[in-house]
């Protein structure tokens, strides 16, 4: 579980990024970021695990106050904390397989990483997530080789490899194509859900996130000013959110095209829950 309570953040220029925003994500529970651009969406995910120092207020995964950790035990408490990035940050050079193994680097000592050493169960846990995410067959492709959908495969593997209890996603779909945006959406809530993760996804596409996430979160100049269901988030929340806009189109557009691999109930058209 993570716990976001009154979290502050000021630059040294003065400008507040977030003014006292208050979560609390259970285990399994995806949670789609929305916002327009400035309103604090990437700097509340990289607060959460300090790649950028907040102001004030507190953060805790499950029972830590990951704000009071040094550095030593922040680098310990990340590997609970995965982060998959919008620009994938993968090395290039490296075959896949490779750079999934980079997500066991917290676990590993530095020699043993450099001479890319890792445990058999680590090696055989890539083979698995690799499968898992569709890639079985790209195992010894270099990265720079791979889609963009393949790419952002290979980040969600490598964030699953560190075993954590939290993802934070910055805009997975921002450079890809309409199938591939709801293909990457799918595999991250199915996975939240097979293995219990709490998640934040920052996220543009209002649609998107209307279709995939069990719950979404409004910001709008550092302030959270919509939290609820996909189905509350209509037009007069949106305009709360980014302003008067004729929103008509953005509420259709996931009322009218449902996600085609989700079964629906074919006498009340809801969709079917797997036992």
């Amino acid at each position: 579980m993570l716990r976001v309570q009154a979290l502050s953040k000021r630059y040294a220029t003065g400008d507040q990024a977030l003014g006292g925003v208050t979560l609390t994500i259970p285990a399994g529970q995806v949670v789609g970021l929305i916002g327009p651009s400035g309103a604090g969406k990437s700097t509340l995910i990289r607060c959460v695990n300090r790649l950028v120092e907040p102001s004030g207020g507190s953060i805790y995964l499950n029972d830590i106050d990951l704000t009071r950790l040094n550095h030593s035990q922040l680098r310990q408490a990340r590997r609970r904390m995965a982060m998959i990035f919008q620009e994938f940050a993968l090395v290039e050079r490296l075959t896949v397989m490779e750079n999934v193994l980079s997500g066991q680097l917290g676990y590993v000592s530095f020699w043993r990483s450099l001479l890319r050493q890792f445990p058999a169960a680590a090696v055989a846990k890539a083979f698995a997530t690799l499968d898992r995410v569709g890639l079985a067959d790209h195992i010894d492709k270099r990265a720079d080789t791979l889609s963009g959908g393949q790419r952002q495969r290979v980040g969600i593997a490598r964030a699953l490899l560190q075993n954590p209890d939290l993802l934070l996603v910055d805009e997975p779909t921002a450079s890809l194509d309409p199938k591939t945006s709801r293909q990457i959406m799918r595999l991250l809530t199915d996975v939240c859900a097979e293995q219990q993760l709490a998640a934040i996804i920052n996220i543009h596409d209002v649609a998107l996130a209307r279709m995939f996430v069990q719950r979404i979160v409004g910001l709008r100049k550092g302030l959270v000013v919509f939290d609820g269901p996909p189905e509350s988030l209509d037009a007069t929340a949106l305009t709360m959110i980014y302003g008067a806009e004729d929103w008509t189109g953005t509420i259709q557009e996931t009322e009218c095209q449902p996600d085609p691999y989700v079964q629906l109930d074919p006498m009340t058209q809801s969709p079917l829950v797997p036992a």
